[in-house]
């Protein structure tokens, strides 16, 4: 079998101690941002990225190994396991490969061949292959399938038994590994992808029209147009099918399978291996090819969604600050929540500043007498129905104020998932849900993080077709997307929900809940050595958390920083050392870096462990994202109607895909900023410009009200033109190659 440890360091270039001592560590029941931060000396300082990937690929060959295992029993339990065969099996890398190899010991449903040889035609299909050699002698096959003929076997002419015999040799030929994998890997690198819209749907009705005569090559299909085909198909618009030359695939199968010179045994054999190809292989390696293209479409897109999540986890947080919280609306009137500086809820009030004069001469008092009561510093604001007017509404009450809290359109995508949701329930549960919307939508704007663990990535807007990827596959990276986020920013443990904790390094929902509980019985932590009394919390749990969870003001300040509990005597050694109180550790940075780190290496702490000490000893406490910025959308533009070509905006990019960025203008509809607009230079990858959240300014390009498209550019103006006659040139459909390219490439093969 594979020495998995010796593969998974050349695939991954990696040394084989980091592949052993990381592996033994997944088994020990650590986390990956734990090993990733606190165990580098094992691992010879692999980052999460390498931790996840030699985990997923370590988990794709334990699976492999085990099928093999299980292959190989099962073909010696028929008696036909032979040395090379074993060998083909034990060396296989990949699954679809190990399957082919298994095909023809597999047991199967009765087939065409199986009912042949219950007709005692196999002989005969033994002798027409015995002639299928370059030194046979003649023979007539009439006359050999003339023996077999039977009233009692249901083989009543010479046609029927030669019919017999093909089918047999035909799934023969149809099993055989190395055929299959050389036809896949054709039609995978010269298909063709054609797909059209079906006749009941006139043109330009549907959401499909780009794929109405479609054609692109399989290998070369982005992600974001290989889901966009499926969801057409299954919603049964479109029609798809994989095209290529049959030629070329049948002068395949005759050069590898016809050995003989004699006509009538080669017309046999073509007449036999068109039939293999057409009613037995063609449909299976057909789907196999589109499924293997369905799963890398999806692992793109889910990489795309995972960095999009990343980035709006990670979003600068205004801060813990009284905060007033709007989710507008115009029928309904706005509700207003009022947040503590602890993100705590104090106070309710719904208003009406878009309806009768009087009303709205109401909601501003309202608003500026819940300003000043509660010291509010932020204004969150929902970006849905509403939003423009309701913060030109608010512009008016901060004229007339002395002092102005910050004001930021905040986006609300998912909010009223949450509200509806146990979570929210549990939380609030005497408060009407869109007051848990308010409350919610503030959140956000003091600590994104925070809020939006509560709710399912796929309801906040930073995905594309989440719905049309492989869930289980999309709840797992998105899930360790969150766990990574959260234990990268720390978190509070006398402040973080439930839902938050749940996220931390080692921690299980029940130990997150007695968390909660805890606090709430016996006050805020004062220690981290105080989570040993949380019920169901471990020691082991205990190192795994400990150092992703900070207390403010305790009594040990290395509990407000990264500093793992394993490692304070070392950080009471340079105290010590440094004559200064512990107490003072932490406000030293200039003293810290004169220290010479090797006095303090031991057998568990080395070199790495020990720059991560000195560095968090320099920044203890401080928020590792970045400094919050927010857009300023332009006065007088509301909605898609007020765009002009021209424009210049600022806005916030809400999500990038393969082929651009989504940017929130303020109008309720999000414009696309296509990748060949997305900078003056040439783009590979949009990610490498913009990211989720960041603050651009663009420029309106086309405007499309029926079919609320917006258009823009991050390019300078001048170069515009050009571009536009670029991106149309790029966006034509690739043509086929020609049947004589197609048989050139072949004979390279």
């Amino acid at each position: 079998m594979l020495n998995i440890t010796q593969l998974l360091a050349e695939e991954l270039s990696l040394q084989p101690f980091q592949i052993k001592n990381a592996l033994e560590l997944f088994a020990e029941g650590a986390t990956i941002p734990f090993i990733a931060r606190y165990r580098k000396e094992r691992t010879g300082e692999m980052n999460e990225i390498q931790l996840r990937d030699l985990s997923d690929r370590y988990t794709y060959l334990t699976e492999l190994e085990e099928r093999k295992a299980t292959i190989l029993d099962a073909i010696a339990s028929l008696g036909k396991l032979t040395d090379d065969l074993k060998a083909k099996i034990e060396s296989c890398l990949q699954k679809n490969e190990l399957e082919d190899l298994y095909l023809p010991y597999r047991a199967k449903r009765r087939t065409r061949a199986t009912i042949a040889r219950e007709k005692g035609l196999e002989p005969l299909a033994e002798f027409i292959k015995s002639l299928n050699r370059a030194n046979a002698k003649p023979a007539s096959l009439e006359e050999e399938a003339a023996k077999y003929i039977s009233e009692e076997k249901a083989v009543k002419t010479v046609e029927d038994a030669l019919k017999g015999a093909a089918d047999i040799l035909a799934e023969g030929v149809s099993e055989k590994a190395e055929l299959r994998s050389h036809l896949r890997d054709y039609l995978m690198n010269e298909g063709i992808f054609v797909s059209r819209i079906k006749d009941e749907y006139p043109e330009g009705s549907t959401k499909f029209e780009m794929y109405r005569n479609y054609r692109t090559p399989v290998k070369n299909i982005p992600p974001h147009n290989m889901l966009a085909l499926f969801r057409g198909e299954t919603e049964k618009v479109l029609d798809l099918e994989l095209s290529f030359d049959d030629l070329v695939v049948m002068s395949y199968l005759e050069s590898e399978e016809i050995h003989t010179k004699t006509p009538a045994i080669r017309e046999f054999y073509r007449v036999m291996l068109k039939d293999a190809f057409n009613r037995l292989m063609k449909t299976s390696l057909v789907s196999e090819v589109r499924a293997e293209r369905k799963a890398y479409a999806d692992i793109e897109s889910i990489k795309t969604f995972e960095s999009n999540l990343r980035e709006l986890l990670l979003s600068p947080p205004a801060g813990m600050k009284p905060t007033l919280a709007i989710d507008p609306g115009f029928r309904t009137g706005c509700k207003v929540a009022v947040l503590s500086e602890t993100a705590k809820f104090l106070e309710y009030q719904a208003v009406f500043p878009h309806q009768a004069a009087a009303q709205r001469a109401e909601a501003a008092k309202t608003i500026k007498k819940l300003i000043e009561k509660h010291d509010i510093q932020l204004i969150a604001i929902g970006n849905g129905t509403a939003s423009r007017e309701t913060e030109e509404f608010v512009s008016e009450v901060l004229k007339t104020m002395e002092r102005k809290p910050i004001k930021v359109i905040v986006n609300e995508s998912g909010a009223s998932i949450y509200s509806a949701s146990d979570v929210a329930i549990a939380e609030f549960p005497d408060l009407d849900i869109t007051v848990r919307g308010a409350i919610s939508i503030g959140r956000r704007l003091q600590d994104p993080l925070a809020e939006l663990v509560k709710i399912d990535p796929k309801s906040i807007g930073v995905g594309q077709y989440q719905h049309d990827v492989d869930q289980k596959l999309l709840k797992k990276n998105l899930d360790e997307t969150v766990e990574s986020c959260v234990n990268y920013v720390g978190v509070d443990l006398n402040t973080a929900s439930k839902e938050l904790l749940t996220f931390v390094s080692g921690m299980t929902p029940t130990v997150a809940k007695n968390i909660v509980t805890y606090r709430n019985e016996h006050g805020a932590f004062k220690n981290r050595r105080q989570l040993l009394k949380v019920p169901k919390l471990g020691p082991k749990a205990f190192e795994q958390a400990a150092g992703f969870l900070r207390i403010r003001g305790g009594k040990n300040p290395l509990d407000n920083t990264a500093v793992h509990p394993e490692s304070y005597f070392v950080v009471e050694a340079i105290a010590s050392d440094l004559n200064v109180p512990l107490e003072q550790i932490t406000q030293i940075s200039a003293k810290v870096k004169t220290i010479n780190l090797k006095k303090y290496v031991t057998d568990t702490v080395g070199e790495p462990t020990l720059r991560d000490i000195i560095s968090e000893l320099e920044k203890p406490g401080r928020d590792p994202r970045a400094e919050f910025k927010y857009a300023t959308f332009k006065e007088g533009i509301k909605e898609i109607r007020d765009l002009n070509v021209g424009m210049e905006l600022e806005g916030i990019v809400t999500n990038v895909a393969n082929f651009g960025a989504f940017v929130d203008i303020g109008v309720h509809q999000d414009g696309l900023v296509h990748i060949s607009q997305l900078s003056d230079r040439f783009v590979d990858d949009p990610q490498k410009i913009v990211k989720v959240g960041q603050v651009v300014k663009v420029r309106v390009l086309e405007v499309n009200e029926k079919l609320k498209r917006i258009s823009l550019s991050m390019k300078a103006q001048d170069s515009t033109n050009s571009d536009r006659a670029e991106k149309q040139t790029s966006n034509k459909s690739m043509e086929p190659p020609t049947l004589k390219d197609l048989k050139a490439k072949f004979n390279r093969k």
